[in-house]
Protein backbone atom coordinates (compact mmCIF):
# COMPACT_ATOMS: atom_id res chain seq x y z
CA UNK A 1 0.00 0.00 0.00
CA UNK A 2 1.32 3.36 -0.81
CA UNK A 3 2.45 5.71 1.94
CA UNK A 4 1.70 9.10 0.23
CA UNK A 5 -0.66 9.18 -3.39
CA UNK A 6 -1.01 11.77 -6.16
CA UNK A 7 -3.85 11.71 -8.01
CA UNK A 8 -3.60 14.33 -10.97
CA UNK A 9 -2.00 17.24 -8.95
CA UNK A 10 -1.48 20.54 -10.37
CA UNK A 11 0.03 23.47 -8.23
CA UNK A 12 0.13 26.82 -10.45
CA UNK A 13 1.04 30.67 -9.25
CA UNK A 14 -0.27 33.23 -10.97
CA UNK A 15 0.35 32.19 -14.87
CA UNK A 16 3.57 29.59 -13.45
CA UNK A 17 2.60 26.03 -13.09
CA UNK A 18 4.78 24.28 -10.40
CA UNK A 19 3.11 20.98 -10.74
CA UNK A 20 1.33 20.21 -13.89
CA UNK A 21 -0.78 16.99 -14.09
CA UNK A 22 1.15 14.21 -11.39
CA UNK A 23 -0.14 11.14 -10.35
CA UNK A 24 2.40 8.81 -7.81
CA UNK A 25 2.44 7.25 -5.43
CA UNK A 26 5.39 6.49 -2.91
CA UNK A 27 6.06 3.24 -0.86
CA UNK A 28 7.66 2.08 2.16
CA UNK A 29 11.29 2.13 1.94
CA UNK A 30 13.50 4.85 0.51
CA UNK A 31 12.05 6.63 -2.68
CA UNK A 32 14.55 9.03 -4.67
CA UNK A 33 12.65 12.28 -5.77
CA UNK A 34 15.12 13.60 -8.88
CA UNK A 35 14.68 16.25 -11.20
CA UNK A 36 16.99 19.59 -12.41
CA UNK A 37 15.98 22.55 -10.30
CA UNK A 38 13.08 23.82 -10.91
CA UNK A 39 11.52 20.74 -12.20
CA UNK A 40 8.75 21.19 -9.15
CA UNK A 41 10.24 18.57 -6.42
CA UNK A 42 9.92 21.17 -3.85
CA UNK A 43 6.50 22.15 -4.53
CA UNK A 44 5.50 18.52 -4.70
CA UNK A 45 7.41 17.64 -1.30
CA UNK A 46 5.78 20.70 -0.06
CA UNK A 47 2.34 19.95 -0.99
CA UNK A 48 3.20 16.05 0.37
CA UNK A 49 3.26 17.63 3.71
CA UNK A 50 0.76 19.59 3.54
CA UNK A 51 2.63 22.98 3.72
CA UNK A 52 0.34 23.82 0.39
CA UNK A 53 -2.64 23.21 -1.07
CA UNK A 54 -2.44 21.47 -4.46
CA UNK A 55 -5.12 23.94 -7.34
CA UNK A 56 -6.01 20.69 -8.70
CA UNK A 57 -5.80 16.82 -7.90
CA UNK A 58 -6.04 14.87 -3.92
CA UNK A 59 -3.19 14.16 -2.01
CA UNK A 60 -3.32 11.38 0.77
CA UNK A 61 -0.46 10.27 3.26
CA UNK A 62 -1.01 7.80 5.70
CA UNK A 63 -4.16 6.87 3.89
CA UNK A 64 -5.89 10.28 4.56
CA UNK A 65 -5.88 14.02 3.48
CA UNK A 66 -3.06 15.66 4.08
CA UNK A 67 -3.93 19.34 3.89
CA UNK A 68 -5.13 21.00 7.27
CA UNK A 69 -5.02 17.43 8.69
CA UNK A 70 -3.22 17.83 12.15
CA UNK A 71 -3.38 13.86 12.93
CA UNK A 72 -1.15 13.06 9.49
CA UNK A 73 1.46 15.88 10.07
CA UNK A 74 1.96 13.78 13.63
CA UNK A 75 2.71 11.33 11.38
CA UNK A 76 5.03 12.90 8.89
CA UNK A 77 8.61 14.27 9.40
CA UNK A 78 9.79 17.59 7.24
CA UNK A 79 13.45 18.25 6.49
CA UNK A 80 12.91 21.61 4.20
CA UNK A 81 16.06 22.39 1.88
CA UNK A 82 17.14 25.48 3.14
CA UNK A 83 18.48 25.57 6.56
CA UNK A 84 16.11 27.15 9.17
CA UNK A 85 18.59 27.02 12.03
CA UNK A 86 19.74 29.82 14.72
CA UNK A 87 23.74 29.51 15.12
CA UNK A 88 23.79 30.20 18.28
CA UNK A 89 21.43 27.45 19.55
CA UNK A 90 22.78 24.22 20.53
CA UNK A 91 21.93 21.37 18.33
CA UNK A 92 19.64 19.96 21.28
CA UNK A 93 17.98 23.34 21.94
CA UNK A 94 17.28 23.13 18.46
CA UNK A 95 15.79 19.72 18.25
CA UNK A 96 13.97 20.32 21.85
CA UNK A 97 12.16 23.21 19.74
CA UNK A 98 10.80 20.89 17.09
CA UNK A 99 9.52 18.56 20.03
CA UNK A 100 7.95 21.16 22.19
CA UNK A 101 5.90 22.54 18.66
CA UNK A 102 4.70 18.41 18.03
CA UNK A 103 3.62 18.70 21.81
CA UNK A 104 5.55 15.80 23.08
CA UNK A 105 4.71 14.74 26.20
CA UNK A 106 8.09 13.24 27.13
CA UNK A 107 10.53 16.14 25.45
CA UNK A 108 13.76 15.32 26.65
CA UNK A 109 13.05 11.08 26.31
CA UNK A 110 12.15 12.15 22.51
CA UNK A 111 15.09 14.58 21.68
CA UNK A 112 17.61 11.95 23.62
CA UNK A 113 16.14 9.04 21.67
CA UNK A 114 16.51 11.59 18.50
CA UNK A 115 20.19 12.87 18.51
CA UNK A 116 21.39 9.50 19.56
CA UNK A 117 20.03 8.17 16.75
CA UNK A 118 21.90 10.26 14.20
CA UNK A 119 25.21 9.65 16.45
CA UNK A 120 25.29 13.27 17.67
CA UNK A 121 25.23 13.46 21.45
CA UNK A 122 28.88 14.26 22.18
CA UNK A 123 28.36 16.97 20.05
CA UNK A 124 24.56 18.23 21.17
CA UNK A 125 25.44 20.86 22.95
CA UNK A 126 27.31 22.90 20.91
CA UNK A 127 26.21 25.83 19.46
CA UNK A 128 25.22 25.07 15.64
CA UNK A 129 27.18 27.66 14.17
CA UNK A 130 30.25 25.36 14.97
CA UNK A 131 28.74 22.49 13.11
CA UNK A 132 29.99 21.38 9.99
CA UNK A 133 27.55 21.41 7.23
CA UNK A 134 26.98 17.34 7.66
CA UNK A 135 26.75 17.45 11.30
CA UNK A 136 24.02 20.42 11.04
CA UNK A 137 22.22 18.08 8.37
CA UNK A 138 22.15 15.46 10.86
CA UNK A 139 21.12 17.53 13.82
CA UNK A 140 18.17 18.96 11.34
CA UNK A 141 17.21 15.27 10.73
CA UNK A 142 17.12 14.46 14.39
CA UNK A 143 14.49 17.56 14.85
CA UNK A 144 12.43 16.09 11.62
CA UNK A 145 12.44 12.68 13.50
CA UNK A 146 11.99 13.58 16.93
CA UNK A 147 8.38 12.94 16.66
CA UNK A 148 8.47 9.54 15.63
CA UNK A 149 6.97 10.10 12.29
CA UNK A 150 6.26 7.30 9.97
CA UNK A 151 7.64 8.73 6.98
CA UNK A 152 10.11 11.44 6.08
CA UNK A 153 10.28 13.85 3.22
CA UNK A 154 13.72 15.41 2.95
CA UNK A 155 14.49 17.67 0.33
CA UNK A 156 18.36 17.99 -1.25
CA UNK A 157 19.35 16.78 2.29
CA UNK A 158 23.31 15.82 1.19
CA UNK A 159 23.29 19.45 -0.75
CA UNK A 160 26.90 20.79 0.79
CA UNK A 161 28.14 17.45 2.46
CA UNK A 162 31.26 15.75 1.56
CA UNK A 163 31.90 11.92 0.20
CA UNK A 164 31.93 10.60 3.76
CA UNK A 165 29.00 12.34 5.32
CA UNK A 166 27.07 10.83 1.90
CA UNK A 167 28.09 8.12 2.61
CA UNK A 168 26.82 7.88 6.62
CA UNK A 169 23.84 9.17 5.23
CA UNK A 170 22.81 6.81 3.18
CA UNK A 171 23.66 4.55 5.76
CA UNK A 172 21.23 6.19 7.97
CA UNK A 173 19.06 6.41 5.50
CA UNK A 174 18.56 2.32 4.62
CA UNK A 175 18.49 1.94 8.63
CA UNK A 176 15.47 4.27 9.06
CA UNK A 177 14.00 2.62 5.93
CA UNK A 178 14.43 -0.99 7.65
CA UNK A 179 12.71 -0.02 10.43
CA UNK A 180 9.46 -0.18 7.88
CA UNK A 181 9.61 4.13 7.12
CA UNK A 182 8.59 5.45 4.11
CA UNK A 183 11.35 8.01 2.59
CA UNK A 184 11.81 10.81 0.02
CA UNK A 185 14.57 11.74 -1.18
CA UNK A 186 14.34 14.54 -3.28
CA UNK A 187 17.78 15.77 -4.90
CA UNK A 188 19.18 17.04 -8.48
CA UNK A 189 22.25 15.25 -8.12
CA UNK A 190 21.59 12.11 -9.50
CA UNK A 191 24.43 9.90 -8.22
CA UNK A 192 23.56 10.95 -4.87
CA UNK A 193 20.40 8.83 -4.30
CA UNK A 194 21.08 6.34 -6.98
CA UNK A 195 22.44 3.99 -4.95
CA UNK A 196 20.19 3.92 -1.98
CA UNK A 197 16.96 4.67 -2.84
CA UNK A 198 14.68 1.56 -4.23
CA UNK A 199 12.78 3.84 -6.63
CA UNK A 200 13.00 6.74 -8.47
CA UNK A 201 10.97 9.31 -9.50
CA UNK A 202 11.56 11.99 -12.27
CA UNK A 203 10.26 15.28 -12.27
CA UNK A 204 10.87 17.39 -15.76
CA UNK A 205 9.17 20.65 -16.03
CA UNK A 206 6.70 19.99 -13.76
CA UNK A 207 5.30 16.74 -15.29
CA UNK A 208 6.56 13.26 -13.89
CA UNK A 209 8.80 11.58 -16.61
CA UNK A 210 9.61 8.48 -15.61
CA UNK A 211 9.47 6.43 -12.63
CA UNK A 212 10.34 2.87 -10.90
CA UNK A 213 14.17 1.66 -10.88
CA UNK A 214 16.47 3.58 -13.20
CA UNK A 215 17.22 -0.05 -15.30
CA UNK A 216 13.35 -0.40 -15.73
CA UNK A 217 13.62 3.48 -16.74
CA UNK A 218 16.09 2.99 -18.86
CA UNK A 219 14.26 0.02 -20.67
CA UNK A 220 11.31 2.16 -21.61
CA UNK A 221 13.20 4.20 -23.32
CA UNK A 222 14.72 1.74 -25.86
CA UNK A 223 14.04 3.96 -28.77
CA UNK A 224 17.51 5.44 -27.11
CA UNK A 225 20.62 3.41 -28.44
CA UNK A 226 22.95 2.22 -25.78
CA UNK A 227 26.08 3.38 -25.01
CA UNK A 228 29.02 1.06 -24.43
CA UNK A 229 33.28 2.13 -24.15
CA UNK A 230 35.15 -0.61 -25.00
CA UNK A 231 38.97 -0.58 -24.37
CA UNK A 232 41.53 -3.12 -25.65
CA UNK A 233 44.81 -3.14 -27.63
CA UNK A 234 43.95 -2.26 -30.71
CA UNK A 235 40.25 -0.33 -30.77
CA UNK A 236 39.92 0.94 -34.18
CA UNK A 237 40.55 -2.95 -35.18
CA UNK A 238 37.81 -3.51 -32.79
CA UNK A 239 35.78 -1.03 -33.81
CA UNK A 240 35.99 -1.79 -37.64
CA UNK A 241 34.60 -5.16 -36.70
CA UNK A 242 32.16 -4.30 -34.81
CA UNK A 243 30.36 -1.76 -37.32
CA UNK A 244 29.57 -4.64 -39.61
CA UNK A 245 27.30 -6.16 -36.32
CA UNK A 246 23.23 -5.60 -36.90
CA UNK A 247 23.27 -4.63 -33.04
CA UNK A 248 25.82 -1.85 -33.42
CA UNK A 249 24.56 1.78 -34.51
CA UNK A 250 27.24 3.34 -34.64
CA UNK A 251 30.92 3.24 -33.43
CA UNK A 252 33.47 6.23 -32.63
CA UNK A 253 36.71 6.83 -31.29
CA UNK A 254 37.18 8.40 -27.77
CA UNK A 255 40.53 8.79 -26.30
CA UNK A 256 41.92 5.22 -27.21
CA UNK A 257 38.51 3.69 -26.55
CA UNK A 258 35.87 2.45 -29.03
CA UNK A 259 32.37 4.68 -28.36
CA UNK A 260 29.91 2.01 -29.34
CA UNK A 261 25.86 2.85 -29.81
CA UNK A 262 23.59 -0.38 -29.61
CA UNK A 263 20.36 -1.23 -29.30
CA UNK A 264 20.75 -4.59 -28.22
CA UNK A 265 23.55 -4.65 -25.58
CA UNK A 266 22.93 -8.33 -24.25
CA UNK A 267 24.08 -8.85 -28.13
CA UNK A 268 26.54 -6.35 -28.21
CA UNK A 269 28.32 -8.22 -24.70
CA UNK A 270 28.09 -11.19 -26.28
CA UNK A 271 29.62 -10.31 -29.67
CA UNK A 272 32.72 -8.40 -28.36
CA UNK A 273 34.30 -11.38 -26.84
CA UNK A 274 34.26 -13.05 -29.53
CA UNK A 275 34.97 -10.26 -31.96
CA UNK A 276 38.36 -9.96 -29.55
CA UNK A 277 39.39 -13.90 -29.92
CA UNK A 278 38.91 -13.51 -34.06
CA UNK A 279 41.25 -10.47 -34.33
CA UNK A 280 43.68 -11.96 -31.48
CA UNK A 281 42.91 -8.78 -29.28
CA UNK A 282 43.67 -8.54 -26.03
CA UNK A 283 39.75 -6.83 -23.76
CA UNK A 284 40.98 -4.53 -20.91
CA UNK A 285 37.58 -2.82 -20.47
CA UNK A 286 33.97 -3.12 -21.63
CA UNK A 287 31.87 -0.26 -19.90
CA UNK A 288 28.21 0.33 -20.15
CA UNK A 289 28.06 4.10 -20.26
CA UNK A 290 24.18 3.97 -19.62
CA UNK A 291 23.83 2.23 -16.69
CA UNK A 292 23.27 5.42 -14.30
CA UNK A 293 20.77 7.57 -13.59
CA UNK A 294 22.75 10.53 -14.71
CA UNK A 295 22.30 9.10 -18.31
CA UNK A 296 18.89 8.01 -17.66
CA UNK A 297 17.81 11.87 -16.40
CA UNK A 298 19.50 13.07 -19.46
CA UNK A 299 17.67 11.09 -22.13
CA UNK A 300 14.40 12.27 -19.94
CA UNK A 301 15.21 15.44 -20.55
CA UNK A 302 16.70 15.41 -23.74
CA UNK A 303 14.52 13.79 -25.20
Amino acid sequence: MASISLRSVSKWYGNVVAVNDVSLDVEPGITGLLGPNGAGKTTALHMMAGLAAPSEGEIEALGQPVRDNPEVYRRLGMMSEHEAVYPFYSGRKFVELAARLHGLPDVGAAVDRAIRYVGLSDAQDRALGTYSRGMRQRMRLAAAMVHDPEALLLDEPLNGTDPRQRIEFHDMMRRIASEGRTILISSHILEEVETVADRHLLMVSGKLAASGDFRAIREKLDEQPYKVRILCDDPRAMAAALMRLDTVESVSMDDGAALVLSRNVAALQRAVPVTARDLGLRLTRVEPLDESLESVFSYVVEG
